[in-house]
């Protein structure tokens, strides 16, 4: 079932921006002037209802991947924890918290108890420690991830659909300053008005696309870049106080 999700939320939007574009001579001026821009102005209207759709699911998931209260607190509290050697302590907060950073570092941890409960060897617990949180985090990454590609993919086709639109207003002025006798001014303006309707609906597009893949990807770094710092911290505590007895 998820397979077609989609397919039938591009079908959704698609219907949405060619709704917007019939309606568009009944909004004003405004509406009127880019329904001049043509058809590929539905296009446009398509690409920013998806660029902004994936913008919101973006938001909502580096929030959800935050987890619940201020991240630095958390890896504060944990590193505390993991000072005094209260793993179970530390494993309860990254349960409470649900946060990518918390499923990273509650992984390694649980590892940990369960490589100590067994009575394995320093150098087995430590580098089992750090395959768990490896693997977590592999895990954890491209759910961060997710969408920035078809943000930067959306901003570049809005520029060329821009240019499309742009090109073909050009075609339609030259046109009709192409007819013998007089100049047809009513299409010179209908295509000069097409040309840059397009031209400006291509760049909002784009610069809103490019600005919003480059604050996610930052975020997203600083986001990993923490989760290194904790889960690096985390193995080096528990593996300075492993010792080869059991609990």
């Amino acid at each position: 079932m998820s397979r077609f999700i989609v397919p039938l939320g591009f079908i959704l939007a698609a219907g949405i921006a060619t709704g917007i574009y019939v309606l568009l001579p009944t909004i004003g001026p405004v509406g009127e002037q880019m329904f001049k821009g043509g058809p590929l102005v539905a296009a446009l209207i398509l690409l920013i209802i998806l660029q902004t759709a994936f913008i919101i699911e973006r938001i909502w998931s580096l929030k959800k991947a935050q987890g619940r209260g201020p991240l630095p607190d958390f890896l504060i509290g944990v590193r505390k924890r993991l000072h005094t050697g209260d793993v179970a302590g530390a494993i309860e907060m990254c349960s409470q918290q649900r946060g990518s950073a918390a499923n990273v570092i509650r992984a390694g941890l649980q590892r940990y108890q369960d490589l100590r409960t067994e009575g394995a060897t320093k150098e087995k617990i430590v580098a089992e420690t750090q395959a768990a949180i490896q693997e977590a985090n592999g895990l954890e990454v491209p759910l961060l991830e997710r969408n920035l590609i078809a943000l930067s993919t959306i901003a570049s086709i809005a520029t060329m659909v821009g240019l499309l639109g742009t090109v073909i207003g050009m075609i339609r002025s030259f046109a009709a300053l192409g007819h013998t006798g007089s100049v047809d001014a009513q299409q010179l303006a209908i295509g000069i008005s097409e040309a840059l309707v397009n031209t400006a609906g291509g760049l909002i597009a784009a610069i809103s696309g490019i600005v919003a893949y480059n604050v996610f990807v930052t975020r997203v770094d600083n986001f990993n870049y923490m989760m290194d710092e904790a889960s690096y911290e985390a193995v080096q505590l528990l593996a300075a106080s492993t010792t080869e007895k059991k609990f």
